[in-house]
Protein backbone atom coordinates (compact mmCIF):
# COMPACT_ATOMS: atom_id res chain seq x y z
CA UNK A 1 0.00 0.00 0.00
CA UNK A 2 3.05 2.31 0.17
CA UNK A 3 4.39 1.58 -3.32
CA UNK A 4 3.08 4.78 -4.91
CA UNK A 5 4.15 6.92 -1.95
CA UNK A 6 7.68 5.47 -2.28
CA UNK A 7 7.68 6.00 -6.05
CA UNK A 8 6.88 9.71 -5.83
CA UNK A 9 9.10 10.22 -2.77
CA UNK A 10 11.97 8.83 -4.86
CA UNK A 11 11.28 11.64 -7.35
CA UNK A 12 11.97 14.20 -4.62
CA UNK A 13 8.46 14.96 -3.34
CA UNK A 14 8.26 15.45 0.43
CA UNK A 15 4.59 16.04 1.24
CA UNK A 16 2.52 13.60 -0.81
CA UNK A 17 -1.22 13.61 -0.23
CA UNK A 18 -3.79 10.98 -1.13
CA UNK A 19 -7.19 12.24 -2.28
CA UNK A 20 -10.53 10.46 -2.60
CA UNK A 21 -14.23 11.28 -2.70
CA UNK A 22 -17.45 9.87 -1.29
CA UNK A 23 -21.02 10.35 -2.43
CA UNK A 24 -20.77 10.66 -6.17
CA UNK A 25 -23.64 8.27 -6.84
CA UNK A 26 -26.38 9.09 -4.28
CA UNK A 27 -29.66 10.79 -5.14
CA UNK A 28 -29.30 13.19 -2.20
CA UNK A 29 -26.73 15.12 -0.22
CA UNK A 30 -23.42 16.80 -1.01
CA UNK A 31 -20.35 15.07 -2.43
CA UNK A 32 -17.41 14.88 -0.03
CA UNK A 33 -13.65 14.61 -0.59
CA UNK A 34 -10.66 14.27 1.69
CA UNK A 35 -6.92 14.81 1.34
CA UNK A 36 -4.43 13.15 3.69
CA UNK A 37 -0.66 13.42 4.13
CA UNK A 38 0.68 10.53 6.21
CA UNK A 39 4.10 10.39 7.89
CA UNK A 40 6.74 8.72 5.73
CA UNK A 41 6.57 4.93 6.07
CA UNK A 42 3.65 4.89 8.52
CA UNK A 43 1.40 1.84 8.26
CA UNK A 44 -2.00 2.12 9.94
CA UNK A 45 -3.25 -1.44 10.26
CA UNK A 46 -6.58 -2.03 8.56
CA UNK A 47 -6.52 1.02 6.27
CA UNK A 48 -8.09 -0.05 3.00
CA UNK A 49 -10.71 1.06 0.51
CA UNK A 50 -13.52 2.41 2.75
CA UNK A 51 -16.15 0.39 0.85
CA UNK A 52 -14.49 -2.86 2.02
CA UNK A 53 -14.63 -1.92 5.72
CA UNK A 54 -17.45 -2.19 8.24
CA UNK A 55 -18.91 1.02 9.63
CA UNK A 56 -17.43 0.26 13.05
CA UNK A 57 -13.96 -0.29 11.56
CA UNK A 58 -14.19 2.91 9.51
CA UNK A 59 -15.14 4.92 12.61
CA UNK A 60 -12.13 3.56 14.53
CA UNK A 61 -9.74 4.25 11.64
CA UNK A 62 -11.24 7.72 11.13
CA UNK A 63 -9.89 8.77 14.54
CA UNK A 64 -6.57 6.95 14.06
CA UNK A 65 -5.92 8.60 10.70
CA UNK A 66 -6.66 12.09 12.04
CA UNK A 67 -4.40 11.52 15.05
CA UNK A 68 -1.46 10.20 13.00
CA UNK A 69 -1.64 12.25 9.80
CA UNK A 70 0.81 15.05 9.11
CA UNK A 71 -2.21 16.93 7.75
CA UNK A 72 -5.75 16.13 6.66
CA UNK A 73 -8.72 18.04 5.29
CA UNK A 74 -12.31 17.09 4.49
CA UNK A 75 -14.25 19.28 2.05
CA UNK A 76 -17.49 19.06 0.09
CA UNK A 77 -19.49 20.46 -2.80
CA UNK A 78 -23.14 21.23 -2.16
CA UNK A 79 -26.25 19.92 -3.91
CA UNK A 80 -26.57 23.36 -5.55
CA UNK A 81 -23.01 23.09 -6.89
CA UNK A 82 -23.68 19.55 -8.14
CA UNK A 83 -26.71 20.84 -10.03
CA UNK A 84 -24.91 23.89 -11.39
CA UNK A 85 -21.66 22.20 -12.43
CA UNK A 86 -22.63 18.48 -12.86
CA UNK A 87 -21.46 15.74 -10.51
CA UNK A 88 -18.02 15.23 -12.09
CA UNK A 89 -17.09 18.91 -11.84
CA UNK A 90 -18.53 19.17 -8.31
CA UNK A 91 -16.47 16.12 -7.39
CA UNK A 92 -13.32 17.79 -8.76
CA UNK A 93 -14.20 20.97 -6.83
CA UNK A 94 -14.53 19.07 -3.54
CA UNK A 95 -11.16 17.39 -4.14
CA UNK A 96 -9.51 20.71 -4.98
CA UNK A 97 -10.92 22.24 -1.78
CA UNK A 98 -9.62 19.29 0.26
CA UNK A 99 -6.08 19.63 -1.13
CA UNK A 100 -6.06 23.41 -0.75
CA UNK A 101 -7.40 23.13 2.81
CA UNK A 102 -4.48 21.06 4.12
CA UNK A 103 -2.68 22.75 7.03
CA UNK A 104 0.63 21.52 5.58
CA UNK A 105 0.91 22.29 1.87
CA UNK A 106 1.28 19.16 -0.25
CA UNK A 107 3.81 19.18 -3.07
CA UNK A 108 2.25 16.20 -4.89
CA UNK A 109 -1.26 14.72 -4.97
CA UNK A 110 -2.40 11.18 -5.79
CA UNK A 111 -6.05 11.17 -6.84
CA UNK A 112 -8.26 8.09 -6.79
CA UNK A 113 -9.88 7.49 -10.19
CA UNK A 114 -9.12 8.29 -13.80
CA UNK A 115 -9.40 12.09 -13.63
CA UNK A 116 -7.60 14.66 -11.52
CA UNK A 117 -8.79 18.14 -10.53
CA UNK A 118 -6.92 21.24 -11.64
CA UNK A 119 -4.42 21.84 -8.84
CA UNK A 120 -1.53 24.22 -8.28
CA UNK A 121 0.75 21.22 -7.53
CA UNK A 122 1.71 18.20 -9.66
CA UNK A 123 -0.75 15.31 -9.38
CA UNK A 124 -1.64 11.97 -10.90
CA UNK A 125 -4.86 9.97 -11.12
CA UNK A 126 -4.62 6.32 -10.01
CA UNK A 127 -7.47 3.99 -11.00
CA UNK A 128 -8.39 1.86 -7.99
CA UNK A 129 -6.03 3.99 -5.91
CA UNK A 130 -7.93 3.36 -2.69
CA UNK A 131 -6.79 -0.27 -2.87
CA UNK A 132 -3.22 0.59 -3.96
CA UNK A 133 -2.16 3.56 -1.81
CA UNK A 134 -2.46 3.95 1.95
CA UNK A 135 -2.80 7.74 1.65
CA UNK A 136 -5.68 7.45 -0.81
CA UNK A 137 -7.32 4.70 1.29
CA UNK A 138 -7.02 6.96 4.36
CA UNK A 139 -8.65 9.80 2.40
CA UNK A 140 -11.47 7.48 1.31
CA UNK A 141 -12.20 6.63 4.96
CA UNK A 142 -12.24 10.29 6.07
CA UNK A 143 -14.51 11.30 3.18
CA UNK A 144 -16.91 8.36 3.65
CA UNK A 145 -17.25 8.68 7.44
CA UNK A 146 -17.68 12.46 7.26
CA UNK A 147 -20.40 12.18 4.64
CA UNK A 148 -22.18 9.35 6.45
CA UNK A 149 -22.24 11.38 9.67
CA UNK A 150 -23.77 14.36 7.87
CA UNK A 151 -26.43 12.10 6.33
CA UNK A 152 -27.29 10.81 9.83
CA UNK A 153 -27.85 14.42 10.93
CA UNK A 154 -29.97 15.11 7.84
CA UNK A 155 -32.01 11.97 8.58
CA UNK A 156 -33.30 13.72 11.71
CA UNK A 157 -34.38 16.71 9.64
CA UNK A 158 -35.99 14.58 6.92
CA UNK A 159 -37.06 11.40 8.79
CA UNK A 160 -39.43 10.09 6.13
CA UNK A 161 -36.64 9.18 3.66
CA UNK A 162 -34.53 6.80 5.79
CA UNK A 163 -31.22 8.56 5.12
CA UNK A 164 -29.75 6.92 8.23
CA UNK A 165 -29.97 3.56 6.44
CA UNK A 166 -29.00 4.27 2.82
CA UNK A 167 -27.12 7.60 3.19
CA UNK A 168 -28.92 8.97 0.12
CA UNK A 169 -28.15 6.14 -2.29
CA UNK A 170 -30.94 5.01 -4.62
CA UNK A 171 -32.17 1.96 -2.77
CA UNK A 172 -35.68 0.62 -3.31
CA UNK A 173 -36.81 2.07 0.04
CA UNK A 174 -35.37 5.48 -0.83
CA UNK A 175 -36.90 5.58 -4.32
CA UNK A 176 -40.29 4.59 -2.92
CA UNK A 177 -40.06 7.36 -0.29
CA UNK A 178 -39.30 9.94 -2.99
CA UNK A 179 -42.33 8.82 -5.00
CA UNK A 180 -44.51 8.94 -1.88
CA UNK A 181 -43.35 12.24 -0.35
CA UNK A 182 -41.70 14.00 -3.28
CA UNK A 183 -38.09 15.26 -3.18
CA UNK A 184 -36.79 17.36 -0.29
CA UNK A 185 -34.24 20.17 -0.08
CA UNK A 186 -31.19 17.91 -0.18
CA UNK A 187 -32.22 15.77 -3.17
CA UNK A 188 -30.31 16.27 -6.43
CA UNK A 189 -32.99 17.15 -9.02
CA UNK A 190 -30.87 16.05 -12.00
CA UNK A 191 -30.50 12.60 -10.42
CA UNK A 192 -34.28 12.20 -10.05
CA UNK A 193 -35.35 12.88 -13.64
CA UNK A 194 -35.63 9.20 -14.58
CA UNK A 195 -37.43 8.25 -11.37
CA UNK A 196 -39.89 11.14 -11.38
CA UNK A 197 -40.33 10.96 -15.16
CA UNK A 198 -41.36 7.35 -14.74
CA UNK A 199 -43.92 8.39 -12.13
CA UNK A 200 -45.48 10.97 -14.48
CA UNK A 201 -45.74 8.43 -17.29
CA UNK A 202 -47.32 5.78 -15.09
Amino acid sequence: MLEYEALFASQGYKAICGVDEAGRGPLAGPVFAAAVILPDGLVIEGVNDSKKLSEKKRDKLFDEIKENAVAWCVASASVEEIEELNILQADMLAMKRAVEGLSVKADFAMIDGNKAPSLSIPCTAIVGGDAKSESIAAASILAKVSRDRLMLQLAEKYPQYGFEKHKGYGTKVHREAILKYGPCGIHRPSFLKKLLGGEKNA
